[in-house]
């Protein structure tokens, strides 16, 4: 598997493109990208898997970056880090070896290389994923890498970085000795360094050699060892910095600060001023798994663009943990924002349809929400129609408010268990009037927020939220292709008297969408009765089945039942692959089953947050895209992000009839697997079960009983299902003041 996808990406490298654009780097080439210690992102830091992958993944001028280190007998390994025990087993095999060393003037514990022999540390110790929200399925597997091994692999170039120069040679270990007594084919690309001395002493014998003198910054408080200045001074006279160095690696806050809310501040001129000198300017701290700026809506492909293209300048290379993605932000995604997006068809791309509009920038189902999504280049947005107590339809993700909206705390005496809905309590729409919601304010829900990733927290509360006759009047005046009307509770609304369907009947007809020619109208429901309801009213509306529960396949009865009343299929993304351990281990006949049956498919959640995406999509939500389009080839994406789908199909990269020099490829189920050392999985599970008939087929809606006011007796199927605060606290007292008397009784006893 190792073996086709490197044979995949190497044809796909070999082939040429047209000439790229002008860029605003030093030299008006594209930015080079930089593999910190390989694919590090994925694999063990400096490991094989992580140079060779880095090598079958990124563009074809990708530079592989060695962090030098030495054993006692001045074998270099490549190694970020000074002490071993983070990222290797030896303190398990060597638990005695622990030392305590003084570098730049503080104490360090740990295991350190040149305590070791070559032979003892190539032989003994393995590598480990030193990152928790990394795989640590390949530790132990491989063992450290040396420099040797690099140029083994014959990358096109090589970047080595020397940290610790200064520590070495006060134990009689000379890196200028070691890099100049290098053979000849070990051509070194560039060499790095943090310390100015070491840099100007090498640059003083390499005056015959192409290789380039890097300048590495470190944070700005950190004193620079050779000068005694802080990199911070030292930042403020690049001039001097230009008497030995071809240009400078700085931490990408040097360049693009964040205030202290991870907000963007304005850029710092440090790109214009060096390039003004004829310093190139490398930026390092890149990766999928972090986050960064809420700017970036957790898309780390934005991250590199604001780097390399922007208005003002651009980077001259970025130092990264995952290759891929730098290469398809140089590659695809850089210069193509303002091209047109390609018509949605099956030659083309996928419909991109929304989830709550922009839901992931904006509270979702508010008018910012829809704005966004419009202004992304959506094609189709999206309402989930939830409604009043008194009979106001308006769009809301769910029908409990307490996500998503401040009804949790606003109306937390209204706060209610509906077993038919959900098992846990809320404050629901059908309990509050419209006048009521309209007091609201929108919620900005953060799926991942536990895990320390919120959604954009400057915007929690923006937003109005909208009744579903001004959500259409919104749709009628934008440039969007279609809407999606989503309807879910009809029978247990249809109980409490709320009639959802007729509702939204009436609106829609009101709003002329009965006659609409220019924008497509899709219904959907997960249930059956709600869609054949629509089906005998509007019969040129498409109608969608969401189907919640996941499957690997689906039967011919199930599919003769769905296309009686639906034209198409809203499955979850589980439904699409199936998983081991956060691995791709196939994809399922799902799509192709139902395709085949002449359903249109349709595939959600998308979300960019790395937690929500499997390792074999590199943590790369455009990874996903490019996967669901052109290997699933799904007909439509539902996401909270609709500006990272855009993005990539407004790209050439989303051609592929187009002769390009790089691709973003979709990722390969079962590669990643097939590279784990025996048991470093559980046994896979089983694959999900069979779509049947009981799965999508519902009884028919019941009439809709007489509106129920605050005196009326609730409706017979609700009561028994349903138990609010307010008599849950009455239930509550009387208990208690049974057990009051009690206690009285027996003391008077």
């Amino acid at each position: 598997m190792f073996l086709i996808l490197l044979l995949l990406h190497g044809a796909n490298a070999a082939s040429k493109g047209p000439a790229g654009p002008k860029w605003q780097t030093l030299s008006g080439g594209p930015p080079q990208v930089i593999a910190r210690g390989g694919f590090s992102g994925l694999f063990p830091d400096s490991s094989q898997f992580a140079y060779q992958f880095a090598l079958s993944t990124s563009l074809p001028d990708v530079a592989l970056f060695c962090d030098l280190q030495f054993s006692s007998d001045g074998m270099g390994f490549c190694k970020t880090g000074l002490t071993l025990d983070n990222s290797t087993t030896v303190s398990e095999v060597f638990p005695k070896m622990e030392k305590t060393y003084k570098v730049d003037g503080e104490e360090v514990h740990g295991w350190f290389s040149l305590d070791f022999t070559a032979d003892q540390l190539i032989q003994n110790v393995t590598l480990i994923q030193n990152i928790f929200s990394r795989p640590s399925t390949f530790d132990g597997s491989m063992g450290m890498y040396t420099l040797d091994d690099i140029v083994e692999l014959r990358p096109p170039q090589i970047w080595l970085n020397v940290q610790y120069n200064a520590f070495f040679l006060e134990h009689k270990i000379s890196t200028e000795d070691y890099i100049l007594k290098l053979p000849k084919e070990y051509s070194l690309n560039y060499i790095s360094s943090t310390e100015i001395d070491f840099l100007k002493s090498l640059g003083g014998k390499l005056k015959k050699s192409k290789t380039k003198l890097i300048f590495r910054f470190l944070n700005e408080d950190v004193i620079e060892r050779s000068t005694k200045k802080t990199y911070g001074d030292l930042l403020k006279d690049l001039k001097s910095i230009k008497v030995f160095a071809a240009g400078i690696l700085v931490p990408k806050t040097y360049i693009w600060p964040l205030n202290k809310d991870q907000y963007l501040a304005p850029s710092t001129s440090l790109v214009k001023d060096a390039h003004a000198l004829g310093l190139e300017v490398y930026a390092s701290g890149f990766a999928n798994d972090i986050a960064t700026s809420y700017n970036y809506s957790y898309d780390p492909s934005a991250e590199y663009l604001q780097f390399i293209d922007n208005q003002d300048f651009s980077v001259d290379g970025v130092l990264t943990d995952f290759p891929p993605t730098a290469s398809g932000a140089v590659a695809c995604l850089a210069h193509s924002k303002g091209n047109p997006l390609p018509p949605p068809g099956k030659d083309t791309r996928p419909l991109i349809i929304t989830h709550n509009g922009a839901s992931g920038v904006f509270p979702g189902s508010t008018d910012l929400a829809y704005e966004q999504a419009i202004k992304d280049g959506t094609d189709i947005i999206d309402c989930s129609v939830q409604m009043s107590k008194d009979g106001v339809a308006f769009c809301m993700h769910s029908v409990d408010l307490s996500a998503h909206t401040t009804a949790g705390t606003a109306f937390v005496s209204k706060s209610s268990t509906v077993h038919e809905i959900q098992n846990k309590s809320g404050v629901f729409a059908f309990s509050l009037s419209w006048s009521e919601i309209q007091t609201l304010k929108p919620d900005l829900f953060s799926p991942f927020a536990q895990a320390g990733l919120k959604r954009n927290p400057a915007a929690k509360n923006a937003g109005k939220i909208l009744t579903l006759p001004q959500f259409l009047d919104m749709t009628k005046a934008s440039n969007v292709t279609g809407i999606l009307i989503e309807i879910e509770h009809a029978s247990y609304l249809a109980r409490r008297g709320i009639g959802v369907v007729d509702a939204v009947f009436s609106t829609l007809t009101k709003a002329g969408y009965d006659k609409e020619t220019k924008q497509q109208v899709y219904i959907q429901s997960d249930d059956s009765s709600v869609l054949s309801a629509f089906k005998t009213k509007f019969t040129t509306f498409k109608r969608v089945l969401n189907l919640e529960i996941d499957f690997s396949d689906a039967s011919k009865p199930s599919l003769d039942d769905i296309k009686k009343f639906a034209d198409g299929v809203r499955i979850h993304r589980s439904s699409v692959t199936q998983i081991n351990g956060y691995f791709m281990t196939r994809f399922t006949d799902t799509v192709g089953t139902l395709q085949a049956a002449n359903l249109t498919v349709l595939v959600g959640v998308l979300k960019n947050e790395f937690m929500n995406l499997g390792f074999d999509y590199f943590s790369d939500p455009t990874v996903e895209i490019v996967t669901y389009s052109d290997a699933v080839m799904v007909d439509g994406l539902v996401t909270d992000y609709p500006a990272t789908a855009a993005h990539y199909f407004r790209s050439p990269c989303s051609d592929v009839s187009l002769n390009l020099s790089y691709s973003i490829l979709p990722a390969q189920p079962g590669a990643l697997v097939h590279l784990a050392a025996p048991g470093a999985l559980a046994p896979a599970a089983g694959p999900a079960p069979m779509l049947e008939p009981k799965d999508v087929v519902d009884p028919p809606l019941p009439p809709v009983k007489a509106v129920i006011t605050a005196d009326a007796p609730a409706p017979t199927g609700a009561a028994d299902n349903t138990t609010s605060a307010a008599s849950s606290i009455a239930g509550n007292n009387i208990l208690w003041a049974g057990v009051v008397a009690l206690l009285s009784l027996n003391f008077l006893h």
